[in-house]
């Protein structure tokens, strides 16, 4: 907001009145004289007292009331300076500086549409009053209405190409409505016409790293530090960023110190807890969040993310009104939408889930896709081409594969999008004409007629826990590479049983749901068992020194592809893995599997299940598999009892697979 306070010296001849009124008259001119200057040179206090006196004399001095109103918004008084304001105006309707600056005082109780009428008033008389349009642009971002907001200041700019704050609000719009790539150049227009502008070197840095340039976020917080030393919220953003490039330490004193600077300041403690959640300090992180609710009542991003730091404890019903509240600050707010989903998703209430799991498209890590074709709403094909397109990890693409079929029944050619990993196990799948691989599908081909996100089909089809699409197995392995793992391990006649014990480090979770190798040693007490790792990633490594007593076989490095993982699987008698895409596998070609879960798992787990409605036992017994647990196939759960507990999880493991394996008399 700009905020005016234009006074032009007049001469005029003294009239008779003048005359008459004596030294009163001109002792008024003299007081006002001595105000203004005071006023210019920040002594508002001198200068608001001669203004009161000036207008003890004269009630109707237009430039006191306007001056002495400008100056109670200076010094937040904003109810006597909308009275002055409108006092100064009704004595020169045409007075656009005081018209301004009561927009001004008005947008600054929250009173939007008030001002937005008196800025539009203002621009209608004066269409090149490039102040009007500036503010005009910050009432209607006050209101959401980011759209307008940027009009005006593109209005703005070409009155006064070189007024810096006009760049540093359209920058700002533009962050509100992600378009990063703009909103980063307005902010370095801004800084090229005013290097010292240490708003817009932080805000910089906060649209760099929207866009995942670390580097150069790091930079422009350090620009805004140089600048200005003691602003809290450029130190706590640099943590921010620091923290996501892995450097904890130097990212914990920025959070300090920001919070030493402004003990006071909503968004520093929201950070703090951020960071807190990553270290695994969920109740500390609780304690952030509350503060920054009760310094700012209205702050969305905490009320989610303390939902989310009690959904990780495991109180969901707890978490439920967090995300609520996010939501009615911010309706538009994808992530707390999203996070709502996860918990109602959890608790089995699929119905009112799944509307709620949309919003995942709209989130600010999500990449967006740019189809020109329409997204399809479930109503039948009628022979039209539906191109299904993965999203997310490999795990959720093996499960919502299922879907394809009932897509092809609405009378579609169903063309079927993976990750190249996926490709060879799924070219043969139910329930699609063609498969292409991710890495080359173009938005703008035009080869089919209506698209959808894969994880959109649940929803479209009215999941419940009931009418889950069941069929197991319902992903076909080629038999050749099964026939070919069967000749190199069938000599092998102990208990076979693959193992996964860790999920991608980039998965948000990843601290969570996965574990060591090392807790898999409680297993090895057990006579009879070989144990092959199906781990890939840096997490393989651990392979090469195994615990003590465990016998394992690393076919990791020979696994190219899912095909070969599948292929290899079929010939086990069990898989148990963390809660990875393997884990999936598994289940979808019908392999006893059993999943190990955290406290607070993902929500397709549901809680206080034994079994998973997604992978039960397949309806016909497989070949390739060994005397195992064919007849005792599908999913296990097993869950943590309390937060990072894997040697429980484990105990529960090894009693069920001595119990297991002595009723199927296998050893």
């Amino acid at each position: 907001m700009i905020v005016e306070k234009t006074y032009k010296k007049k001469k005029r001849k003294r009239s008779s009145q003048d005359i008459a009124a004596g030294k009163a008259k001109v002792s008024n001119t003299d007081l006002f004289h001595e105000a203004f200057t005071l006023h210019n040179t920040g002594n508002l206090a001198k200068a608001a007292s001669l203004y009161r006196k000036i207008l003890k004399n004269e009630p109707k001095h237009v430039d006191a009331n306007f001056l002495l109103g400008t100056l109670n918004i200076q010094q937040g008084k904003l109810k006597p300076a909308t009275t002055l304001l409108k006092k100064a105006i009704s004595l020169k309707p045409d007075h656009v500086a005081a018209s301004n600056n009561l927009g001004t005082a008005l947008q600054s109780q929250g009173n939007f549409s008030e001002a937005e009428v008196i800025y539009n008033n203002i621009i209608e008389r004066t269409p090149d009053y490039v102040e009007g349009h500036i503010n005009l642009g910050a009432v209607l971002q006050e209101q959401g209405k980011l759209d307008e907001a940027i009009k005006c200041y593109n209005r703005a700019i070409p009155l006064k190409p070189d007024y810096a704050e006009a760049h540093y609000n359209l920058g700002n719009a533009l962050k509100r409505k992600n378009e990063f790539d703009e909103a980063a150049a307005s902010y370095s227009q801004a800084i090229k016409l005013n290097p010292d502008y240490v708003q817009a070197h932080s805000n910089l840095g906060t649209v760099l790293q929207e866009q995942g340039k670390l580097v150069e976020a790091v930079s422009s917080f350090r620009k805004a530090i140089e600048l200005k030393p003691e602003y809290a919220e450029a130190h706590s953003n640099l943590g921010t960023v620091l923290q996501e490039q892995g450097k904890l330490r130097e990212a914990a004193e920025s959070f300090h110190l920001a919070a030493e600077l402004n003990p006071n300041h909503a968004e520093v403690h929201n950070n703090i807890g951020t960071f807190l959640m990553e270290l695994g300090k969920p109740d500390e992180a609780i304690e952030s969040y509350e503060k920054a609710i009760t310094l700012e009542p209205d702050h969305a991003e905490a009320h989610n993310n303390l939902g989310a730091a009690f959904q990780e404890q495991g109180k969901f019903n707890e978490a439920i009104p967090y995300y609520k509240k996010a939501i009615s600050l911010k309706p538009d707010y994808a992530e707390a939408h999203m996070n709502r989903s996860f918990v109602l998703l959890l608790t089995g209430n699929l119905e009112e889930g799944w509307p709620e799991y949309e919003w995942r498209l709209h989130t600010k890590d999500r990449v967006p896709r740019s189809f020109q074709q329409p997204l399809w709403d479930g109503t039948p094909l009628d022979g039209r081409s539906i191109l299904v397109h993965a999203e997310q990890g490999i795990g959720d693409t093996i499960q919502f594969v299922r879907y394809l079929p009932m897509v092809q029944a609405k009378g579609g050619h169903v063309i079927f999008e993976c990750q190249k990993n996926l490709f060879r196990l799924l070219e043969n799948s139910e329930g699609l004409n063609d498969i292409i691989q991710k890495a080359s599908t173009s938005e703008e081909n035009s080869y089919f007629d209506v698209q959808v996100p894969l994880l959109s089909l649940p929803g479209i089809f009215g999941t419940t826990l009931e009418n889950i699409p069941s069929k197991v197995p319902y992903i076909k392995v080629d038999p050749e590479p099964v026939k070919q793992w069967n000749a190199r391990i069938e000599n092998n006649d102990d208990f076979k049983i693959g193992i996964v014990w860790a999920g991608s480090p980039d998965h948000k979770n990843d601290r969570n749901r996965s574990c060591r190798l090392e807790d898999f040693s409680q297993l090895a007490e057990i006579p009879g068992l070989s144990f092959y790792s199906v781990q890939k990633g840096v997490a393989s490594q651990e392979a090469l020194t195994p615990p003590a007593g465990m016998k394992i076989i690393n076919l990791a490095n020979e696994l190219n592809d899912f095909t070969d993982t599948a292929a290899l699987i079929l010939n086990l008698d069990l898989v148990i893995s963390v809660d990875t895409s393997v884990a999936h596998l598994a289940g979808a070609i019908g392999i006893p599997v059993w999943n190990l879960l955290p406290f607070a798992p993902e929500w397709r787990w549901q809680l206080n299940r034994a079994v998973s409605p997604w992978y039960p036992r397949p309806n016909a017994r497989l070949p390739f598999v060994g005397q195992g647990l064919a007849g005792r196939a599908g999913m296990r759960l097993f869950r943590q009892s309390q937060p990072n507990d894997w040697t429980g999880v484990f105990k529960q493991v090894k009693k069920a697979l001595i119990s297991e394996i002595t009723t199927e008399n296998i050893l």
